[in-house]
C-alpha cells in the first residue's frame, strides 16, 4: 500500500549556497524555472501523497508563504524556528502530525528526475513492513549529477544494506525513502541525525534499498546551478 503521507526536510540552514541563500532559503532556490521544494512536492504529488509535512526554521515566512497556494498535496507545517533539530529530530517533532503509518521522507535540497515509471512507485511496489524499517532510494555515482562525496551503501542481493564507506562498488541514497514509524518509539527530543536509524536499521538486518532509474541532481553552491540546469534539460530530453 502506497504512503499517503510524507515528511519535506526543508529547515535546514544552506549555508554552502551564500550569498543565494543570505536573502531566500536554500529550498526556495530555483533550478530550470522550479523551485527545489517544488521538485520534491510535484513528485509527491505524482506518486498520491494526500499529505506533506514541510519543516522550516531559516527564513520559514517565505517557505509557508510558497506553499500557502499548493492544492495537493496538502501542506502542513512543522515550525523549527524555535531551534534546529536535524533530520531525525525534526521526523520525531512532526509524528503527530505524520500518523501512524508508513510514511516518505524526502529531502528538500535534491530531486530527480525519472526514467520510466516513477520511483516513489517503485519504492512503494518494494516496500515491505514484515521485514523493513526503513527503505530508501539509492542511485549510482554515473546517475548523479553535482555529488562529490563518494558512495554511502553497499546493496546485497535481497536489497539489504550496509555501509560502503565511499567504495564506488557502492550506491548513494538519494534523499528519498519509506520508514516506519514504529522505529522512533521512545526516541529523544532535540536534534539528532536520520543517520543513527540507519545504522540501527543495519544492525537488525531491517535496512534495505531501491536503486532508482534516472537522473539524480543535487546543488551544493552557486556555480553547480548551471551544471544542474544542464542536467535537466538533458534527463527530460531522454525521458521524451
Amino acid at each position: 500500500m502506497k504512503p499517503k503521507t510524507a515528511m519535506v526536510l526543508a529547515a535546514g540552514l544552506g549555508k554552502r549556497m551564500r550569498p543565494i541563500t543570505e536573502t531566500i532559503p536554500k529550498p526556495l532556490v530555483k533550478i530550470a524555472g522550479k523551485t527545489l521544494l517544488d521538485w520534491g512536492l510535484d513528485s509527491l504529488e505524482a506518486a498520491g501523497v494526500a499529505r506533506a509535512v514541510v519543516n522550516v526554521h531559516y527564513l520559514p515566512e517565505q517557505i509557508i508563504a510558497h506553499v500557502a497556494g499548493r492544492r495537493a498535496p496538502k501542506i502542513l507545517i512543522s515550525d523549527e524556528r524555535a531551534g534546529l533539530l536535524d533530520s531525525a529530530g525534526g521526523i520525531v517533532k512532526a509524528l503527530p502530525l505524520l500518523g501512524s503509518e508508513p510514511f516518505y521522507i524526502i529531502n528538500a535540497d535534491t530531486f530527480w528526475i525519472d526514467s520510466g515509471e516513477p520511483s516513489l512507485d517503485r519504492l512503494a511496489l518494494a516496500w515491505d513492513a514484515a521485514r523493513m524499517d526503513i527503505l530508501l532510494m539509492l542511485t549510482d555515482l554515473d546517475s548523479a549529477t553535482g555529488h562529490c562525496v563518494g558512495t554511502d551503501f553497499l546493496v546485497a542481493p535481497d536489497g539489504g544494506l550496509r555501509r560502503s564507506k565511499g567504495d564506488p562498488a557502492g550506491l548513494i541514497y538519494a534523499g528519498a525513502a519509506i520508514i516506519h514509524p514504529r522505529i522512533f518509539k521512545d526516541a529523544p527530543e532535540g536534534p539528532h541525525s536520520i543517520n543513527a536509524y540507519f545504522d540501527k536499521a543495519i544492525a537488525a538486518g531491517r535496512l534495505f534499498g531501491m536503486a532508482m532509474r534516472g537522473r539524480w541532481i543535487t546543488v551544493g553552491t552557486p556555480d553547480a546551478i548551471p551544471t544542474a540546469e544542464a542536467a535537466v534539460t538533458g534527463a527530460l530530453a531522454k525521458a521524451v
